[in-house]
């Protein structure tokens, strides 16, 4: 595309970004007594169709899928936004790896629309034709696939996976033209790391489990961060000070709840650059981000108070807005 075009389809972004929740909004949905009272005021904000069921779960997928509908109409090549969807894809690797090593088959449990799609996993799984997947996942998809046939082992696999999933985005991060894209798989690894890191560090796993587990990643040295975890909470801490991810440190000095949000809230935060650059690609991205972490944010939202949780449990889970 052109700077012309980039132009013009970040100005329908910049207008489709006021409709994006503030923090202010999100107060309101907070305030909303239970969970019947939060869908309807999802309902009146616009969210879901004429069609949706009054439901939290059908409103949130019918918003991913109007996010994908207004980016289509802007972008005749979404082949840049392709790692954006690699958590989705890597998901359905390992949904599909399950189902046809234990014969449980559950259609739910995947994404849809994505690239390749369900079916065409499922397919190479089942089939064993794991050269019919794209590069990035053939090797894992054989490697988990065998894995989990012979040792059963269901954490081994997911671990295989989670970790091709970040080593795949970091590597098209490196490879990518567009710097909003670098920024976002650097900022996505490194929290996904750390994210990594701490919960090995919490349930005791031993030094060579968590270095199997992290991904490679530019502003951490992931052999340190592994002897960090395994080393106890303080080392960790240590650690995380040392190489400028002091917010996570201090997020975890506070609760496990503050320091999930801190991780969520990296991503967002590299992509805030992008509001004042407008012959790029890069408002286009953020805005998609956006969207999931709103859509996220919501959710969480909703969960909390179908389930009863206390209203400050559920503040001490939400993420940061990007507007």
């Amino acid at each position: 595309m052109s700077d012309m075009d980039y132009v013009y389809a970040v100005a329908r972004i910049r207008c489709k970004e006021l409709k994006l929740f503030s923090a202010a909004v999100i107060e309101q949905l907070l305030a909303r007594p239970d969970y019947d009272a939060c869908v309807s005021f999802l309902a009146e904000k616009g969210w879901g169709g004429p069609d949706t069921p009054r439901d939290g779960d059908a409103i949130l997928t019918r918003e991913r899928e109007k996010t994908w509908e207004e980016i289509r109409e802007l972008m005749p090549d979404m082949s840049v936004f392709e790692l954006l969807d690699y958590t989705n894809v890597f998901h359905n690797l390992k949904a599909a790896v399950k189902e046809v090593c234990t014969g449980a088959a559950v259609d739910h449990i995947y994404y849809k629309n994505t690239k390749p799609s369900p079916e065409e996993i499922r397919r190479a799984v089942r089939e064993k034709d794991f050269d019919a997947l794209p590069e990035y996942m053939a090797g894992v998809a054989r490697e988990a696939f065998e894995t989990l046939l012979h040792t059963k082992d269901g954490q081994l696999c997911d671990v295989m996976i989670d970790r091709a999933a970040l080593t795949a985005l970091w590597q098209a991060g490196q490879k990518a033209k567009a710097p909003v894209l670098r920024d976002y798989a650097e900022a996505a690894v490194a929290s996904a790391d750390i994210r990594i890191a701490a919960r090995c560090q919490k349930t005791g796993k031993s030094e060579e489990f968590v270095r199997r587990a992290l991904a490679p990643c530019g502003t951490l040295d992931t052999e340190a961060l592994a002897r960090a975890a395994a080393g106890g909470g303080a080392e960790l801490q240590a650690y995380l000070r040392s190489a400028s991810y002091g917010g996570a440190a201090d997020a975890l000095d506070k609760s496990m709840s503050e320091f999930e949000r801190w991780c969520d809230n990296q991503v967002i935060e590299a992509m805030k650059p992008q509001k004042h650059n407008p012959f790029s690609v890069g408002p286009l991205v953020a805005y998609a981000l956006a969207r999931e972490n709103e859509i996220k944010t919501v959710r969480i939202i909703l969960s909390g108070k179908r389930t009863g949780m206390p209203e400050a449990s559920i503040r001490e889970r939400v993420r940061e807005m990007y507007v």
